[in-house]
């Protein structure tokens, strides 16, 4: 017998924009579910809040999303509750996103996304989408998605054939 919670699947995007990356966002958006949670990586700039935004206006949320780098969590409401966490100015991040309550966030009935999130990776959930952002050059980004657990593996299914040509 298998054991789903630990299916990985990957998948490669090249973005050539920040509106590329939007799309993209846009997509996860509407293939989101409750209890969704995405974990972002990458440098400043590689365009982790761009592809938020994109998650919301998928979500159908209004609002104009920003970073919450200092105030840690931006909370918009659209079809589901978006939960948005940037944990980058975190000094001891894993316990201090403890005290923030990150973990009521990742099992909350919305979708999840936390920025930097490598730098809590001990705190996510085993089921959990990551994204990994790379400069390639002034406009261009690599964008490696790796699922892991059958519910984001399906994510990730229904994403990539939303999004072939």
């Amino acid at each position: 017998m298998s054991d789903e919670s630990l299916t990985v699947a990957t998948h490669t995007w090249i973005s050539h924009s920040p509106a590329a990356t939007f799309a993209l966002g846009q997509q996860i958006g509407r293939l989101a579910q409750p209890g969704d949670v995405l974990a972002l990586s990458g440098d400043l700039g590689a365009g982790k809040t761009a592809l938020v935004q994109g998650i919301g206006a998928g979500l159908g949320i209004a609002d104009q999303i920003t970073s919450p780098t200092f105030t840690l969590v931006g909370e918009y409401d659209g079809r589901l509750h978006l939960f948005h966490v940037d944990v980058y100015r975190l000094v001891a991040a894993p316990a201090e996103a403890l005290a923030f309550g990150l973990d009521d966030l990742l099992g909350a009935d919305g979708l999840t996304v936390i920025e930097w999130a490598n730098l809590v990776a001990t705190l996510l959930p085993a089921d959990r989408l990551e994204v990994q952002l790379t400069w390639l050059d002034d406009l261009t980004r690599r964008l490696v998605f790796t699922a892991h657990g059958a519910r984001h593996a399906a994510l990730l299914h229904d994403l990539a054939a939303e999004m072939t040509p």
